[in-house]
């Protein structure tokens, strides 16, 4: 069976609406200043949408441990060499990874090899644990003095960061973990912790990579001018297959880079990071409801969606 994913139709016929049409009605330029919105001028404005154009994900850092990445790579004359998002053989020997650890990443490359899609928490409409959020195209940010709301597209799963405050003594784990945030100069930062693991489908990236309650992400935000962010994307390019979902190529204002660290001891034998260069949003942001279309027609089954045998209300 051919290996396939939902929504990948979708994305082929969005792929060819990436430069806006003239006459086209654009979003407000992600990053424009705002006088006055956040109370202080050295304040960075992130609001808006933004986009990434490819698949899996994350972009390898220039050097230095970075994250588990495809074994399986593209033939032919588009981006030769780049991830084969068909088959996602994740590289079981990445000194980051545990003996453990690195056989599951193993073993869900196999099925891969088979042509099977394995079930993961974005095929099986479950929440996406930070960073394999990072996954989806969109990402809109929305800044309050006390709060940072981050909706991601396709589902439109949403996060929630507490400004200048501390992680609580007694934490509960949750689906995106735990996240507050404090600025740096011109960076964003944000400290996540707390992540459940009691859960189906527990990985941080398309590879199945596993994670435990141990993990710690720490994100940095900044706004880049396109020469500072174009090697981000170069680094994306030769990494991943670019689909440019949303987004004009020829655009040369300013990008929005997240650069995150990821720890976590019971999985990994040291800290890796990686980055995703985003650049402003265009055209409607899309209602998509994953759980309204259940059925894998390339399993020929329903995905294991989140039941509850009766209301939460």
């Amino acid at each position: 069976m051919i290996a396939h994913r939902r929504n990948i139709l979708l994305l082929v016929t969005l792929a060819a609406a990436a430069t806006p049409a003239t006459g086209q009605t654009v979003a407000p330029a992600a990053g424009a200043a705002s006088s006055g919105t956040h109370g202080a001028a050295s304040i960075p404005d992130f609001s808006g949408i933004w986009r990434h154009p490819s698949l899996p994900g994350f972009e390898p850092p220039a050097s230095g441990p970075g994250p588990v990445t495809n074994r399986s790579r593209r033939r032919g004359p588009r981006q030769p060499g780049a991830s084969d998002y068909d088959k996602l053989v994740g590289d079981y020997a990445n000194p980051i990874l545990q003996p453990w650890a690195a056989e599951v990443v193993k073993k869900y490359g196999e099925i891969s090899l088979r042509g099977v899609t394995f079930p993961n928490p974005a095929n099986q409409c479950w929440p996406e644990p930070v960073p394999f959020i990072f996954k989806h195209f969109g990402m809109q940010m929305l800044q309050q003095p006390h709060q940072i709301t981050m909706i991601y597209s396709e589902d439109h799963e949403v996060r929630r960061v507490r400004m200048n405050k501390p992680h609580p003594a007694q934490l509960t784990p949750s689906w995106y973990g735990d996240s507050v945030g404090h600025y740096e100069g011109d960076t964003l930062v944000i400290d996540t912790v707390g992540t459940r693991t009691d859960r189906p489908f527990a990985m941080i990236d398309l590879y199945g990579t596993p994670y435990t309650e141990k993990l710690h992400v720490v994100e940095r935000y900044r706004l880049l001018d396109y020469e500072a962010a174009k090697e981000g994307l170069e680094r994306d390019a030769k990494e991943n297959l670019i689909v440019q979902e949303g987004r004009d190529r020829n655009y040369r204002g300013k990008y929005l880079q997240v650069h995150f660290t990821v720890e976590d001891e019971g999985v990994f034998t040291m800290p890796w990071t990686a980055t995703i260069t985003y650049g402003p949003g265009y055209g409607e942001w899309l209602e998509i409801v994953c759980a309204d279309n259940r059925h894998e027609y390339y399993n020929n089954k329903d995905s294991d969606v989140p039941t509850a045998d009766k209301p939460d209300f």
